[in-house]
């Protein structure tokens, strides 16, 4: 008999236990708080030496459970993450911001807040606020403290690449000349006029993926810039414009079409009791020609001159209603021809908008040993493809990011750093470097990327000179050259940079992601854009889609 109250107060302490357990794992109001006094510590060790930049590159430590922000002369900040738990690990690869949210709500995990959500894909990977229990966690995402995502958040751009690697990986600079340099335009981007002047602004939180200037821009860039805004400015007005003149032109050619439904059905029957005649009159035909009695003879005889009569009769009526259909059918025709000329115009307007606006941002290009192809894209738009030599294509090369980072004095050349990523080696083990060895404001161990690697991968590369020539004319700072055994992952698709996983590595993170339903946002910058992804979809507060209209493949 006592022996039930002591199990009974006995679980009851196990029951506290664990939800003290939990609590501390969820990281209540006090424990926040902490992690946020903790996350400004973190930031301030590199921040408070000088004032930081322009974000253009984090490193995701896997091994260390740490990520570290680059500006262009080097770290800015790091502080602690968590990410995907096996068996859905963060993929190691190369990633870039393609979305931004300030307030993200998951659509497959009970609503859960996403704040600051920045997506690297769009099957449900970001960086967003979140726990950090200190170990792996999350669902192939990379959690970040909230003071930490809040800050990241406010300094980013869309584009900006992001690298997964097993250890802390550290860019180092880098000169060669096959990294590209900036030069003009070869021919004029666009005729100014007085009423194309204005200047967009940049979008709010980063959203544009657009280049800023800096105080080492070449002379050229700033009327270049100004001619490619005005050019934008002049085609999207136009591109509206006939936007309205393409909907008034549906809009008639739905209403000719109503009105000649009654016309088109009449002219059907007519053409269906027609065509049943002609029938008859073969099958009368068939039989007279078969029939051997006279009696049989004259029953086809018969049947033919009735069959007859309804073709001549079936063929009248036809005639008639295609004279008395025909100017309400060519009514409709007319409009809706009308109409597909219209949505042309408008859509050769606004693919000159939008290739005005994409020559403002930086280029990506993508070398894939394993395709022996190059890939240009801009602005999240695949702009050329192309055949690109490699000496010894049988021979691994690595995967190294190089990211020109801003222009030397005089706007001559581009300043360049290289970033590696590399799978597991022989004998490493399966979890690398100090995983939750590390105290809270503690920087990773540093690994510098081996630049004679890299140099050697350069050295192994060549670039077609016409295409290296419009490369260069593209080439502004914040773009990047991607060099990888690896082809280009089926994440690299619409409205994405170049997603670039290594095999070999733990993928769970997206490969056992349910199969996307596709919908659609309206949270890209200056239009639509494009979300395949149900768990991270769109934002509740808006609950609004459309598609995005885009062009097909261009040159360039």
């Amino acid at each position: 008999m006592t022996l039930l109250p002591a199990l009974s107060r006995r679980r009851s302490l196990i029951s506290l236990a664990a939800v003290a357990i939990a609590m501390a794992g969820v990281a209540g109001p006090a424990s926040a708080r902490s992690n946020r006094a903790d996350d400004q510590d973190d930031t301030r060790q590199e921040a408070t030496r000088r004032q930081p930049g322009q974000p253009m590159l984090a490193v995701v430590s896997l091994g260390d459970q740490r990520v570290t922000i680059y500006d262009k002369d080097g770290a800015i900040m790091h502080g602690p993450i968590s990410s995907g738990a096996t068996p859905n690990d963060t993929p190691p690869g190369i990633y870039a911001i393609l979305q931004k949210n300030r307030e993200h709500y998951s659509n497959r995990y009970d609503d859960a807040a996403m704040p600051f959500m920045q997506r690297i894909t769009w099957t449900g990977i970001a960086l967003h606020a979140g726990a950090l229990p200190g170990y792996p966690a999350s669902h192939g995402c990379v959690r970040l403290r909230h003071e930490f995502a809040n800050q990241l958040f406010d300094m980013t751009k869309l584009g900006m690449r992001v690298v997964v690697s097993r250890n802390n990986m550290v860019p180092v600079p880098i000169s060669h000349p096959n990294l590209f340099k900036p030069k003009p335009f070869s021919t004029n981007v666009a005729v100014l006029t007085p009423a194309a002047i204005t200047i967009p602004q940049p979008a709010a939180d980063g959203k544009d993926t657009r280049y800023g200037g800096g105080p080492n821009d070449p002379p050229y860039l700033q009327a270049r810039t100004t001619a490619l805004q005005a050019a934008f400015n002049e085609k999207n007005a136009e591109a509206q414009e006939l936007g309205k003149k393409a909907d008034a032109a549906k809009a008639l050619a739905k209403q000719k079409q109503r009105e000649s439904a009654k016309a088109a059905r009449d002219l059907k029957n007519a053409e269906t009791a027609y065509k049943r005649a002609t029938a008859w009159l073969q099958d009368a035909d068939r039989t007279l020609s078969r029939a051997k009695s006279e009696k049989a003879i004259k029953r086809a005889e018969a049947q033919k001159a009735k069959a007859e009569a309804k073709v001549a009769d079936t063929k009248a009526k036809l005639e008639k209603t295609q004279a008395d259909t025909k100017p309400a059918l060519e009514a409709a025709q007319q409009a809706a021809d009308a109409a597909k000329v219209a949505e042309d115009e408008k859509n050769v307007a606004a693919e000159a908008a939008r290739d005005a606006e994409r020559k403002l941002s930086p280029v990506s290009v993508f070398i894939s040993r394993q395709t022996g192809k190059i890939y240009i894209r801009q602005a999240f738009e695949q702009i050329y493809e192309g055949d690109v030599f490699i000496r010894d294509p049988d021979e691994p090369i690595g995967t190294y990011t190089y990211t020109a980072l801003d222009y030397k004095p005089g706007g001559r050349e581009m300043q360049w750093n290289v970033v590696s990523i590399a799978g597991r080696q022989p004998g490493e083990p399966e979890k690398s470097s100090g995983m939750n060895q590390l105290r809270r404001n503690e920087a990773a161990p540093e690994i510098p990327t081996d630049v004679v690697g890299a140099t050697a991968a350069l050295d192994r590369i060549e670039i077609p000179q016409e295409t290296r020539e419009r490369i260069s004319e593209l080439v502004l700072p914040g773009s990047s050259l991607i060099i990888s055994d690896e082809a280009a992952h089926k994440e690299t698709g619409k409205h994405t940079d170049f997603i670039v996983l290594l095999s070999g590595e733990p993928q769970g993170g997206i490969i056992l992601r349910p199969k996307p339903k596709q919908e659609y946002y309206d949270d890209y910058w200056g239009g639509w854009g494009y979300n395949n992804d149900p768990g991270y979809g769109y934002d509740r507060r808006r609950r609004k889609r459309g598609p995005f209209g885009g062009p097909g493949f261009a040159f360039w």
